[in-house]
């Protein structure tokens, strides 16, 4: 356990010893987004027929954060470790297969929850934000933490320079997490998105994870928890596949 507790460590240092960029930077850009919209909607919509609009927004800005950093972490890592080429300190010890993935999720998720508290305490002025069922609201922010984290760990691998790893990021991600009910309630939207909507997996998790704060959301959290489930099992089975061949990390 020495080795994994090691790189566990050196992973979230990785991003500690830069949290102006990596922890306050996303929170700032949040909290840009909930004075914006907020000052906009909030006097012009209410959720749920009672829930004010910046309440509402509050628990998606939290969880777009996890999402986005969880993937930028374990992402950003491999793909540096990668070009500057010192992969091969991490793969000389003697640390399974398993454990390497253990140790770069757990760093994603840990970042993402970071930030994700972040941005929580720092609405916590501008909003009243009750938290009615807050196991519900964890379950969902660590799951989507590994969900991500392990999407990252295949971007990072599959990647061999930055530009590809941005199409991850710019055509993936962020399209995914921007139209996956952060901003608004899929019943506000026509039939046929609305089934599209389904078919988004971040929509799920971001639905589900607001169903902690108020006890109310678009689908059954049951629902949700099965999808992230599902995802997280299938990107996590990928993943270790990829890791147990050596895909594109071994010579």
């Amino acid at each position: 356990m020495i080795g994994f507790q090691t790189l566990l460590k050196k992973e979230i240092l990785r991003f500690w010893k830069v949290s102006f960029q990596t922890v306050a930077a996303p929170i700032l850009n949040a909290v840009l987004y909930l004075l914006i919209f907020s000052h906009v909607l909030d006097r012009h919509i209410t959720v749920y027929g009672e829930i004010a609009y910046t309440s509402f927004l509050v628990p998606g800005l939290v969880m777009m954060s996890v999402l986005q950093n969880a993937f930028a972490n374990s992402s950003s890592s491999l793909i540096q470790s990668k070009i500057t080429g010192n992969m091969v300190f991490m793969l000389l010890p003697p640390l399974s297969y398993r454990e390497f993935y253990v140790a770069y999720v757990a760093a994603a998720v840990a970042r993402g929850l970071l930030v994700g508290v972040g941005v929580w305490l720092a609405a916590l002025p501008f909003v009243h934000l009750p938290v009615q069922e807050p196991l519900w609201a964890l379950a969902f922010a660590v799951l989507g933490g590994v969900v991500l984290g392990s999407f990252g760990v295949i971007a990072g691998i599959w990647a061999d320079k930055f530009d590809q790893l941005a199409a991850f990021q710019n055509f993936i991600v962020m399209p995914l997490t921007m139209l996956s009910g952060v901003f608004y309630s899929i019943h506000s939207l026509p039939e046929f998105w609305q089934g599209v909507s389904h078919f988004n997996p971040f929509f799920f998790m971001i639905d589900g994870f607001r169903y902690g704060f108020f006890g109310q959301s678009d689908v059954s959290p049951w629902i949700s928890l099965a999808v992230a489930a599902v995802s997280g099992l299938v990107l996590a089975g990928v993943t270790l596949t990829m890791l147990a061949r050596g895909y594109k990390l071994r010579g």
